[in-house]
């Protein structure tokens, strides 16, 4: 998968120094994914929500953040939409941001 808006997640990182390692690992696992659909995605994280048509929820370090992107299957392209903790995340909507 091709990864749009790295600068989030080191932006994210720099503020939340305990979140570097697992994003960094996130970042590696996805980008030698593979996705064509929402069930390849739940197959490799069951964890993950799926949020309408092309939103993931992803949970990091232990749940401790959350990482919503949108994903174009047909392309194989992931676009962080947004890395933050649970109180940043319970003010948006996951499938609009």
């Amino acid at each position: 998968m091709r990864i749009i808006a790295r600068e989030l997640l080191d932006d994210f990182a720099r503020r939340h120094a305990d979140a570097r390692g697992p994003l960094l690992a996130w970042f590696r696992e996805v980008e030698k994914e593979d996705w064509d659909s929402p069930s390849k995605v739940r197959d490799r994280y069951p964890r993950a929500s799926i949020v309408g048509k092309d939103r993931v929820v992803f949970r990091i370090k232990g749940n401790a953040y959350r990482l919503v992107a949108r994903v174009n299957y047909p392309y194989r392209v992931v676009v962080i939409r947004f890395v933050g903790t649970h109180a940043a995340y319970d003010r948006i909507d996951a499938r609009e941001i």
